[in-house]
């Protein structure tokens, strides 16, 4: 007999990279995925609204059709860097709508772009959020238009994490710190000394889908800080060294050439308005009152360990660190 699935999530932007993780994550755990994505190019239809998010009226016909009753929507839409300022609102907007529309619960993934250029080392839930970046102020303002919005009766969720690595790529892991590995090379952003907050993205969508069964004992619009990993650069490099068992040339970003580029090449210039993460230590501290719902975290040798393999699969890694993350990944989702 075909097990009833639990409850219904509708994933917004479900073919971007933490999008897919969720896909995987909540159908791991028994849930009914719905999935939007503009194209629907090798995807079950039946589960699969292909439809551009702001289109809230298709969406939101398309997944009462599907589903009927939507319990939980997560806003996982990502436009491109260069694009984002313009349409990140729009998004959050569209995905307000959708939430109330449907009667479900909207949860959002935070991240540390609000408290500015001097945020204290220590960010917990009540820190005091003030940026002076654009998107730092933008996600400010998508978060306060979810607090609006639970005025009106619908709950919003926010999960703040730190940088991404691991499950596909689109982060600083990826582009700058291991992309030359092949080379024998790797490129950190900031001091090496600083301690950083990184989020691998399997054990972020598994918090989700925790905090999603919890949301009926949680308040309106509530936020969620997922610690993850807080290592320096020394650690980081220790750790892919010891996963590639090769010893490498390690150089830093160089910040200067690229503001100068950004005078003329827009990717640049959004990336050198974030510097100064790498500059100013910090970390996310899970209140304790939502400690229960962080899943468990996957061990930062053996998280490095997958992403490096699944990013540079032609790399000989070092066999027990590969076997350790393959058994860590046993009972999680991929």
């Amino acid at each position: 007999m075909e097990t009833e699935a639990k409850s219904t999530v509708l994933i917004l932007g479900a073919r971007g990279r933490l999008g897919t993780a969720l896909v995987s994550a909540f159908g791991t755990a028994g849930w009914r995925v719905l999935q939007q994505a503009r194209a629907a190019v090798g995807r079950d239809l039946t589960n699969v609204i292909a439809a551009d998010a702001r289109d809230v009226a298709t969406v939101v016909r398309a997944a009462k059709a599907s589903a009927g009753q939507v319990d939980v929507v997560i806003n996982a839409t990502n436009p491109v860097y260069t694009r984002w300022a313009k349409e990140a609102e729009p998004l959050n907007r569209a995905a307000i709508e959708i939430t109330q529309a449907l009667g479900a619960t909207l949860m959002f993934p935070g991240n540390v772009y609000n408290f500015g250029a001097a945020l204290p080392e220590v960010l917990c839930s009540d820190t005091t959020q003030h940026a002076e970046t654009r998107k730092g102020r933008i996600r400010i303002n998508m978060e306060l238009a979810i607090k609006r919005a639970t005025n009106s009766g619908m709950q919003g969720i926010v999960i703040r994490a730190g940088d991404f690595f691991g499950c596909n790529t689109g982060s600083w892991f990826d582009q700058a710190i291991a992309k030359d590995l092949p080379k024998g090379k790797l490129t950190f952003p900031g001091p090496l000394n600083l301690p950083h907050a990184w989020a691998y993205v399997p054990d972020l969508a598994r918090t989700f889908v925790r905090v999603a069964e919890a949301r009926a004992g949680l308040r309106s619009f509530e936020q969620v800080h997922f610690a993850g990993h807080t290592v320096t650069g020394h650690d980081v490099i220790a750790s892919i060294e010891q996963c590639t068992g090769r010893t490498l040339r390690v150089g830093q970003l160089p910040w200067a050439l690229i503001r100068a580029v950004g005078l003329v090449k827009p990717l640049w210039r959004e990336l050198a308005e974030m510097s100064y993460l790498w500059q100013r230590p910090h970390q996310l501290l899970t209140d304790a009152s939502h400690a229960p719902l962080i899943a468990a975290t996957t061990p930062f040798d053996d998280a490095i360990s997958a992403s490096v393999s699944a990013l540079h699969p032609q790399l000989e890694l070092n066999r027990g660190e590969l076997d350790n993350a393959a058994h860590s990944h046993s009972a999680m989702p991929a």
